[in-house]
């Protein structure tokens, strides 16, 4: 007789980190869901934008997913227009597109990010600060 699989259950131990000043603009908190560990190349967090809040740009290596859970955000790639995101939407960047994402400047924004680590075990690269300028003309523009 064989050994059924069994369900493993991670409960959650991980207090909400609050987003580093380095990689956002605002108040940001992240709870981690998985991290790359091993032969495990995924990394996937739920990211929780106050209004106004939002990333830096940055780049992924393989590309990243992001799925908004809840609020109204704005999302942008380096030479594009902002989008509006709203729950349920899927938001796909390529490998080495340069991007940002967070909360509009009335709502909070909550996401789940995924992506997928490289050989070196990093899945973003970070870059500068999307300025207040930026900001405001991708509301504008955007939403």
């Amino acid at each position: 007789m064989s050994a059924e699989p069994t369900m493993q259950i991670t409960r959650n131990s991980l207090d909400t980190g609050a987003g580093s000043s380095d990689w956002f603009t605002g108040s940001v908190f992240v709870d981690a869901i998985t991290a790359p560990s091993g032969d495990w190349r995924i990394g996937a967090a739920s990211v929780h934008f106050t209004p106004g809040a939002r990333t830096a740009w940055h780049t992924h290596p393989h590309g990243q997913t992001i799925w908004v859970t809840e609020g109204v955000g704005l999302c942008g790639r380096e030479g594009g227009p902002a989008e509006v995101i709203r729950p349920g939407d899927r938001v796909f960047f390529e490998p080495g597109e340069k991007h940002w994402h967070g909360a509009s400047p009335t709502r909070f924004m909550t996401h789940i990010a995924m992506q997928q680590a490289d050989d070196e075990g990093s899945v973003v690269t970070w870059g500068e600060h999307v300025s207040d300028a930026e900001y405001r003309a991708a509301a504008e523009t955007g939403g």
